[in-house]
């Protein structure tokens, strides 16, 4: 994505913010003149008064003093996402918060997908989300880093990574477009399914059509070993492979298997190639019109979440693996040297992205376990 589409990007979603907070004023001044069903109408302007700085008057209920923090996200109600959000955020903060603070949490894109939902927040029309990283380049370009292939040689490694120094610059750079991150929870290790061959060498990928996300580092990462890069909406790549448009895709197990793309997909190639986060975003200055002690709640509720939520997704992995394999996919996991291989083959992208992201991001990268 080029720096001036960024600009633009960016430049537009200003505009679109000061729109909307225009607007909510508007409706704030008429309901105040009229004062009929007022308690009801506020409620439809809460987001954009939340953006607007207002102490977070916005996402106070009618009379009762209480603060509502909405959360969206696009996970199954049953995955390590969801369960957590439930056990160890809504339910720490509202009770340690004595009910002045209530957690409502939206799952499976109820209040749509992750650039929705990013936008949302920023425009302070959501109170928080948990958009993929990929999808928060959008926000600030070197989160691209986190999608180059085989950056990390472990998990832990990543956690530390986005815990750190790495967490802390990613975060300073939401902090200026008016969003600020509580944590990275994970979404587990990409792998590649595809319906031709196994995959065990760069070699292997030449000639397939692979599905990918809408996303720069992705589509160079498969141009690059010889496949075919494939941009296509997840809602549409079940039918994608069904109808042979594409051979492949690559995603986490657990997402592999809950989106039932065994029935239409072969072969499983346990390549761990990307270490997949969530941001766990809220809008800046919702969270700021919180008191101090609400902001410690919040604070201390969402760190918990991520130690705990990694934790399940890390054991969830290999269940999925196992009942992909007891589904009838034909499973290899790709060794320490083969996973070399690969990342040599991709030295050209490299030094590509090192340029574009900058060298202080990759010597980050490599102080955690490159």
């Amino acid at each position: 994505m080029g720096k001036s589409k960024l600009k633009e990007d960016y430049i537009m979603r200003r505009v679109k913010k000061a729109a909307a907070l225009t607007l909510a004023a508007a409706m704030v001044f008429s309901l105040a003149g009229c004062g009929r069903n007022a308690g009801n109408q506020t409620g439809k302007a809460q987001g954009a008064a939340a953006g607007s700085g207002e102490n977070a008057a916005g996402s106070l209920e009618a009379g009762s003093g209480q603060v509502t923090i909405k959360i969206g996200h696009v996970e199954a109600e049953d995955r390590s996402t969801h369960q957590a959000l439930v056990k160890y955020f809504k339910q720490a903060v509202e009770e340690k918060s004595g009910g002045t603070i209530k957690v409502e949490i939206y799952p499976n894109s109820a209040l749509g997908g992750d650039s929705e939902l990013t936008e949302s927040v920023a425009m302070g029309t959501l109170q928080a989300a948990l958009p993929s990283t990929s999808v928060l380049v959008s926000y600030s370009p070197e989160f691209g880093i986190m999608d180059m292939p085989w950056l990390f040689d472990k998990a832990e490694s990543a956690f530390a990574a986005m815990d750190g120094d790495m967490g802390n610059y990613f975060n300073e750079k939401l902090e200026t477009v008016g969003i600020h991150c509580l944590g990275y929870s994970y979404n587990g290790l990409r792998s590649m399914t595809n319906n031709v061959r196994p995959i065990t060498k760069p070699e292997d990928l030449k000639g397939l059509k692979m599905r990918v996300m809408e996303n720069q580092v992705f589509i160079d990462f498969f141009n690059t070993l010889g496949a075919s890069a494939t941009p296509m909406s997840f809602n549409e790549l079940f039918t994608g492979l069904q109808q042979n448009t594409v051979d492949g895709q690559e995603n986490p197990p657990s997402l592999i298997y809950a989106s039932r793309l065994q029935e239409v997909q072969k072969y499983l190639s346990v390549t761990e190639h990307v270490n997949n986060f969530l941001g766990f975003i809220i809008n800046k200055n919702f969270y700021d019109g919180l008191s101090q002690e609400q902001q410690q709640i919040v604070t201390e509720a969402a760190a918990e979440f991520v130690k705990q939520q990694r934790q399940m997704e890390l054991q969830d992995t290999q269940v999925y693996i196992d009942k992909l394999k007891e589904s009838g996919m034909q499973v290899n996991t790709l060794t320490p040297e083969e996973k070399t291989a690969f990342k040599e083959a991709l030295a050209p992208m490299y030094e590509k992205y090192k340029a574009e992201f900058g060298e202080e991001i990759f010597s980050m990268a490599e102080e955690y376990g490159q």
